[in-house]
């Protein structure tokens, strides 16, 4: 499954390159990504040296495969550039809008030593 899993993620990794500029993108931030991860989390969760999801082009490659799947990969490309935090041990990702759109956007959060999905969602769906 793990190996799998990377390969996947392999395919996919060159496809998260494209887009990742925030200039004219309405950001939320690190602050709320804390609070809810904070709403999840457990105070003993820390990151360790065997982590599974290491570094921000795996977490977005693991990310779009799982939320391409559910939402569809028009809507989700749509939300790029993504932000993207690694907080306490969850990967924290949410989509961005174009500063002069008013839409809702996904928000899903990975346990980083692991790659469980402990919340996804998406406002219009």
């Amino acid at each position: 499954m793990t190996k799998s899993l990377f390969i996947v993620a392999a395919m996919v990794l060159p496809l998260t390159f494209w887009g990742q500029n925030f200039k004219n993108r309405v950001v939320v931030g690190e602050d709320s990504a804390r609070q809810a991860i904070r709403t999840v989390s457990d105070s003993t969760y820390k990151l360790s040296t065997d982590t599974l999801i290491s570094d921000n082009d795996m977490a977005i490659s693991i990310a779009e495969i799982l939320l391409f799947k559910r939402y569809g990969k028009a809507l989700i490309s749509g939300e790029r550039p993504y932000e993207c935090y690694l907080i306490d041990g969850f990967w924290f990702l949410r989509g961005t809008l174009p500063k002069s759109h008013a839409a809702d956007v996904f928000e899903m959060i990975m346990s980083a030593r692991d790659g469980r999905v402990i919340k996804m969602t998406h406002g219009s769906k």
